[in-house]
């Protein structure tokens, strides 16, 4: 297994960084690619989960271990990908992800993109009880942490966001709904996403 990579931040896309390791370029699928945006081309370390299947070897990036291990607890979860686990990791700290699953927040987990209600149900009988290493004082309360606004052109963060919404599977008819919200606030592209999910989560 690789742990983590340690290198160059070299490209972010709207899936995934590319990060140089002596000469090594590997591409790491993130949940948030646009939280290393001001990392570029300085060291960065990324913890990873190698993902291994017959038809697919993709490295998975996080920026802590705790992220890493609920990426790989949902990945246990029968009827949730390697694609729906990052929707779900995206969405913000572990410690929210958790407190729906404590709460027994079907409605919440229903608003990840593939998730049913078969699958919220399935996460909440897999994993609850299960995940006391993220409980956190206040998780169950606790709302999800925006980054501070940093001003950049609205357009082109808003729609790189946007962008980034897609590749996590959200589809136009909900992004629609948010995009007035959206377009009131001057934030970085990682300002837009998380602002973004918190309000598809509420919805």
């Amino acid at each position: 297994m690789i742990d983590y990579v340690k290198g160059t931040l070299e490209t972010i896309d709207t899936q995934y960084v590319v990060v140089d390791h002596h000469g090594l370029g590997y591409q790491i699928f993130c949940p948030n690619p646009y939280i290393y945006q001001h990392e570029v081309h300085k060291d960065i370390q990324i913890f990873t989960h190698h993902y291994v299947r017959e038809d697919q070897i993709r490295l998975f990036g996080f920026p802590t271990r705790k992220d890493r291990a609920l990426f790989e607890k949902l990945l246990n979860v029968s009827g949730i990908g390697p694609k729906g686990a990052l929707a779900i990791c995206a969405s913000g700290q572990p410690e929210h992800v958790v407190a729906a699953i404590e709460q027994e927040d079907e409605a919440l987990l229903t608003r990840f993109p593939g998730v049913g209600k078969k699958t919220a149900r399935q996460i909440i009988l897999d994993l609850k009880g299960k995940l006391t290493d993220f409980a956190g004082e206040g998780v169950l309360s606790a709302e999800p942490t925006l980054f501070a606004p940093y001003e950049e052109p609205k357009t082109d963060a808003l729609e790189e966001a946007f962008e980034a919404l897609r590749a996590l599977g959200y589809v136009e008819k909900e992004l629609k709904k948010v995009r007035p919200k959206l377009e009131e606030e001057t934030l970085e592209i990682d300002g837009y996403i998380k602002k973004a999910l918190q309000l598809l989560l509420k919805r």
